[in-house]
């Protein structure tokens, strides 16, 4: 009977200074030592692939309590050198403000890269990545899922830029904010935006509690 490993791979999003971001480890084992990766590894006895999963993150990467959503087995019988591998990735939305990322144990560093500018990876993890792209664009059309990206407080203009980058493509500006509001999920406050150069931007903070409400009535959140 052939034999197979069973290992599990993450795949973290985050939103900062207008990029979006992917977390990865650079390897301090072979193969592909030296070389960046998703963060994950082995499943061990007695794991689920959840927690065997949240494991690998906590150790590699000193991330933890996050939500993570599976996204697909991938069983290419070469995608690993050293013998047969089969693969459960997840993905992720988190704000990096709330954590501070420190390597350890396999991985010798790791680092938040800009989407758009990412290295070769070892194993398929490009491959990964790509399909978590093309996920995460399928659920931000009709989930507000955009705002686990966000600060608690955030502009109508940070909101957009955040579907531009995800989605690669300007935007109109006013049929954004009209389709936006339409939804009735975001709520304007008496906080202004102080930080940058020009006139302080009115904040916005996301009802959640509304959101699940219209959730269970089949409502979708297609803004775009």
């Amino acid at each position: 009977m052939d034999k197979f490993l069973i290992a599990v791979d993450a795949v973290v999003f985050a939103y900062d200074k207008d990029y979006l971001k992917i977390l990865l480890i650079k390897r301090g084992i072979e193969p592909f030592l030296n070389e960046w990766a998703l963060p994950g590894g082995f499943l061990r006895k007695g794991e689920s692939l959840e927690d065997s999963v949240k494991r690998e993150l906590k150790e590699e990467t000193n991330i933890n309590d996050i939500f993570l959503k599976q996204l697909h087995t991938f069983s290419l019988i070469n995608r690993d050198p050293r013998e047969r591998v089969i693969t459960t990735a997840y993905y992720a939305l988190v704000n990096p403000e709330n954590y501070k990322i420190k390597a350890d144990t396999d991985a010798l560093e790791v680092k938040w890269f800009n989407f758009n500018e990412l290295p070769k990876l070892a194993f398929d993890h490009n491959e990964i990545i790509e399909m978590a792209i093309n996920k995460l664009r399928k659920d931000i059309e009709f989930k507000p899922v955009g705002f686990e990206l966000l600060p608690e407080y955030f502009t109508l203009a940070k909101l957009q830029k955040l579907y531009e980058i995800i989605f690669d493509k300007e935007i109109d500006k006013r049929n954004f904010r009209k389709k936006l509001l339409k939804t009735e999920l975001i709520i304007e406050t008496d906080k202004k935006d102080t930080g940058g150069v020009k006139r302080p931007a009115r904040l916005y903070y996301f009802d959640k509690k509304r959101y699940f409400k219209f959730k269970a009535t089949g409502f979708k959140f297609k803004i775009i």
